[in-house]
């Protein structure tokens, strides 16, 4: 997470989104930067407004604006696979190396989770408690260059973003009846990501 005070901008870093690439981009330029565990720097929406927001409101003045990517669902359990497969993890609770990604989308939907298919939802990160949208500005990341653009914009700040924690290569290939069940169970994010503008 990323705060910036004068343009009362806070950047959420939305898990497997180029959020380090951003973070890298930016994080010398922020008045406050929240990214030394993944559970600071992963800081959802909903825990932003009851713990953070009311402190940075004491600097600005006024509720900030915020700003996230999120990215196709299918997609971004794709990423969480695959960087999950890398080889210093291999072996442990969260690996997925040996398993197919089928596999993995079916731990994700049971009931009783296991360590390694335990990632979340983005529609969850991204909402406050009453489950609707809390993000002011929301980007495809497929369209990392429009999010890229408006930072630039509204923080007059011209930069680039390079590859960071790029995942071993994986065949993400879901079966139709993995892809439904998905769906329905996961909705909101499907829902969500569709009513983004391309």
């Amino acid at each position: 997470m990323l705060i910036f005070l004068k343009q009362k901008l806070v950047f959420f870093a939305t898990p497997k989104t180029a959020s380090t690439s951003i973070e890298m981009a930016l994080g010398m330029r922020c008045d406050i930067r929240i990214s030394k565990s993944p559970n600071a720097k992963h800081t959802p929406y909903r825990k932003y407004q009851r713990l953070l927001e009311p402190f940075v409101m004491t600097l600005t003045g006024d509720a900030p604006e915020t700003v996230a990517a999120m990215r196709e669902p299918v997609s971004w359990l794709g990423s969480w696979y695959r960087y999950r497969s890398r080889d210093e993890i291999k072996g442990t609770e969260k690996g997925t190396a040996g398993l197919s990604f089928n596999q993995f989308v079916e731990a994700y939907l049971s009931d009783d989770q296991p360590e390694f298919a335990r990632v979340g939802s983005q529609a969850r990160f991204l909402c406050n408690r009453e489950g609707d949208l809390g993000i002011s500005h929301l980007f495809r990341y497929e369209e990392i260059d429009t999010l890229v653009g408006f930072l630039q914009r509204r923080l007059g700040l011209q930069f680039k973003i390079g590859q960071m924690n790029t995942s071993p290569l994986a065949d993400i290939q879901l079966s139709p009846e993995l892809r439904r069940e998905l769906g329905d169970a996961y909705r909101q994010d499907f829902e969500l990501y569709k009513s983004l503008s391309p």
